[in-house]
């Protein structure tokens, strides 16, 4: 058996892994809502293993995030990290600057809701967030 495989946390019912290029560390998603004709609005269930994040990016309609399991991270440029809990929502402005993902120590699961996602796409990733901009909060 390969030893990597087995160490490997299972993935949630029915999400892929995220690419690397856009995320550190092990990160899954499963489309719940894909952009349709009705609600042009994409909602995904987002899984962070412990230390997993995005990299820095905007929305170009903004995005809703909604914490359904674990502890994570969100910040925005220039401001210091939020620690985001269950059951708490971060409503991101079109164009804003973040990134999100787990503590160090806990699996983070949130939903993500992308609105208008026909008008301009999704997403726009930037550069990854560095080891030193992760590390820095300062709960």
């Amino acid at each position: 058996m390969d030893q990597s495989k087995e160490n490997q946390p299972a993935a949630p019912e029915g999400a892929t892994q995220a690419p690397s290029d856009y995320f550190t560390g092990i990160t899954w998603v499963k489309t719940l809502v894909p952009a349709n004709d009705q609600t042009d609005c994409v909602v995904s269930d987002v899984t962070f293993e412990a230390g997993a994040r995005n990299n820095w990016h905007t929305h170009p309609n903004g995005q809703i995030l909604v914490v359904t399991a674990g502890t994570g991270y969100y910040q925005e440029q220039g401001r210091p990290i939020q620690l985001l809990r269950v059951g708490e929502a971060v409503n991101i402005a079109p164009g804003l600057v973040h990134w999100h993902g787990a503590t160090p120590d806990s699996r983070f699961t949130h939903i993500a809701i992308n609105p208008n996602a026909s008008k301009g796409g999704a997403v726009n990733w930037l550069q990854a967030v560095t080891d030193e901009e992760y590390h820095s909060y300062q709960g």
